[in-house]
């Protein structure tokens, strides 16, 4: 595939945004090569300047369950724009919203609406911060959850190591109120949490990570999770922006049955606009301004554009949507890791219905460190490039998460495993 017109197109990029992208892993520095410049979406394929076409598995970061351009998602937006983008004032595209989120996900009795995923987590942890009148912050190595300076600590564990900031420009002063531990470690969390039970505001997690590859939490350290936090008064974050409504309606909080006192929403609720949303008990939110002390506030939280057509994608999310796309997905899964044990291939996918992501052993992957260890690296950047050869567009990085939506088809994903079998057979 020739790639003239993207390579124009960034070289012009770079010249005035910073590094040709507004997101770093865009530039495809994680995996070499040329970055892509796209022209548009449809079903389940994007197009770049050159027009080569490419069955996307990344979905905007796997916020299109319904894949590009679903028709019912562009009407809404048109509609909806024809009467004016922005108002400054409460709409009622935002009400009905709001109605359908609360009915459908357990833990959430009131919510607020904001532009992003990384504004909703930290405006999720601030609102925990004010409602226990405590500073301490837990979360978990391996899982991201934005930008928010406290949040960026670099990896590791033991017991309530305070960590260094994995970014610079973050103050210690907020890296000092985070402790960061290893996932789905019981032992080190219920040791972490008694220690500084009347330190601790909030414990933020990913119930199914999916920023170090997919792993799902273990139950039985999601419910100690969920003991500990009760017993201590500790605000319990569920970080559901990737997550929720990708695997059903009441998100994995439902498939788990384990409800958290707070969630954060973000991606697939916006119908492919930017969006972010935290919701929980209704005695937690109502510690945010205008009812209580808390303040938060966005000029375009809740546009009624994006609430329209994120309502609109919603709406298709029903029981048989879930059940057919769960089921191709697990059967997909389950082929691949067949073959590679059949052959003797040191690879498997991680998976969690939709959500897959590929690692380079055998063994299963429970925590950020052995994400590390079964990283492809200079591996996984050649079977990027194959894939794009072969007009399939995955994640270009090592560690992320793909993603399948309703768009793709049986043969779409009989196409990527004959690619897969093809490149693990000729080049691992």
């Amino acid at each position: 595939m020739r790639t003239i017109n993207s390579e124009k197109y960034f070289k012009e990029a770079k010249k005035n945004l910073v590094g040709g992208v507004n997101s770093p892993v865009r530039s495809f520095k994680g995996v070499g090569g040329q970055a892509l410049v796209m022209k548009r979406g449809l079903r389940a394929q994007l197009f770049d300047y050159d027009n080569n076409a490419y069955t996307d598995y990344c979905l905007s970061w796997g916020a299109l369950i319904l894949g590009h351009a679903h028709r019912n998602t562009i009407l809404a937006a048109k509609k909806t724009v024809e009467k004016g983008t922005s108002f400054g004032t409460t709409t009622r595209e935002e009400i009905d919203m709001a109605a359908h989120i609360v009915k459908a996900v357990p833990s959430i009795e009131r919510i607020r609406f904001v532009n992003s995923g990384t504004e909703a987590t930290m405006s999720a942890i601030r609102l925990a911060r004010g409602f226990t009148q405590r500073e301490l912050l837990v979360k978990f190595d391996g899982c991201y959850h934005g930008h928010f300076d406290d949040l960026l600590t670099k990896a590791g564990s033991g017991v309530s190591q305070l960590k260094e900031s994995s970014s610079l420009g973050i103050p210690k002063a907020h890296v000092n109120n985070t402790i960061s531990l290893p996932y789905n470690d019981s032992e080190v969390l219920e040791k972490t949490l008694k220690k500084f039970q009347k330190e601790i505001a909030c414990v933020i997690i990913e119930p199914v990570a999916g920023n170090m590859g997919v792993i799902p939490a273990r139950t039985e350290f999601l419910q100690l999770l969920r003991d500990l936090t009760k017993r201590f008064n500790i605000v319990l974050i569920f970080d559901e922006i990737m997550t929720g409504f990708r695997t059903n309606a009441g998100c994995v909080q439902s498939d788990y049955k384990i409800i958290s006192d707070m969630t954060c929403l973000g991606k697939i609720i916006g119908g492919g606009f930017p969006i972010g949303a935290y919701g929980g008990r209704e005695e937690i939110m109502n510690c945010l301004a205008p009812l209580g002390g808390v303040y938060q506030a966005g000029t375009f939280s809740g546009n009624p554009v994006v609430m329209k057509t994120g309502l609109a994608a919603l709406k298709l999310l029903n029981k048989d949507f879930y059940r057919v796309l769960n089921e191709r997905c697990e059967q997909f899964a389950q082929h691949m890791n067949a073959y590679f044990t059949e052959k003797g291939i040191s690879a498997h996918l991680s998976h969690y219905k939709s959500m897959m992501s590929i690692r380079f052993r055998s063994e299963l992957v429970d925590n950020y460190d052995d994400a590390l260890a079964a990283a492809g690296g200079e591996v996984y950047s050649r079977l990027f490039h194959y894939l794009l050869k072969m007009g399939i567009y995955w994640p270009p990085a090592d560690l992320e998460a793909f993603f399948v939506s309703s768009a793709h088809s049986k043969n779409d994903l009989n196409q990527l495993a004959d690619a897969l079998k093809k490149f693990f057979n000729n080049k691992v």
